[in-house]
């Protein structure tokens, strides 16, 4: 199966349960930039709810550009802020100690542009599941393609189901669903892979 997505920091576990049955991803770079999306965010769980960590961009949210175009404002310390919020959400996370120090790199590096970022992190959390699929980018946007390819880029697939994994909070907020795949990731390892197997998408 190939499916085409926009870019995404840290795609979401709904995301993953697609990637994980794909032969080829394919990432949209000439897509026009979207606010209020995924596209330069992603969510975590918290003490209180859920957080959502942004990138900032140069010209702030509400420009359209191709995301090939948009970049990152790095006069914030936006690094530095999503690593202490990881660690201090994921310290007592099973298998946060597994994964720091090949994650922290992420966040010491210097992108200019947002695709960067997104690029790395999904690669990033490919190996950790130790996926074989291809991932390709395209600068030509399409606005439809052919049937045979799952199209996840305007937020119609939805988790339909999902086996409930362990969360860090969930004895005083509840479980969270479809969380950035970095909370499935510390809670839950290896097994992360097996589980997004499980997964069924509605369309």
């Amino acid at each position: 199966m190939k499916i085409v997505s926009s870019f995404q920091a840290f795609p979401g576990i709904s995301w993953w349960v697609a990637a994980v049955k794909a032969d080829t991803i394919l990432l949209d770079a000439g897509e026009y930039f979207q606010k209020m999306s995924y596209r330069n965010r992603y969510r975590i769980t918290g003490s209180n709810n859920s957080i959502l960590l942004s990138v900032p961009l140069v010209d702030g949210r509400n420009q359209r550009i191709p995301m090939g175009e948009v970049r990152i404002h790095n006069g914030e310390r936006w690094q530095t802020q999503h690593w202490r919020s990881l660690v201090s959400v994921y310290k007592r996370a099973p298998f946060f100690d597994h994964y720091e120090d090949s994650l922290r790199p992420l966040f010491d590096a210097t992108y200019s542009k947002l695709i960067d970022f997104d690029r790395e992190s999904v690669l990033w959390v490919k190996r950790q599941l130790k996926l074989d699929m291809t991932i390709e980018e395209t600068d030509t946007f399409i606005n439809q393609y052919p049937s045979e390819v799952r199209d996840l880029r305007f937020g119609k697939t939805k988790l339909e189901y999902f086996p409930k994994y362990y969360q860090v909070f969930e004895d005083r907020i509840g479980f969270l669903p479809d969380m950035s795949i970095l909370d499935l990731l510390f809670s839950e390892g290896p097994a992360a892979a097996r589980l997004l197997s499980m997964g069924v998408l509605s369309i």
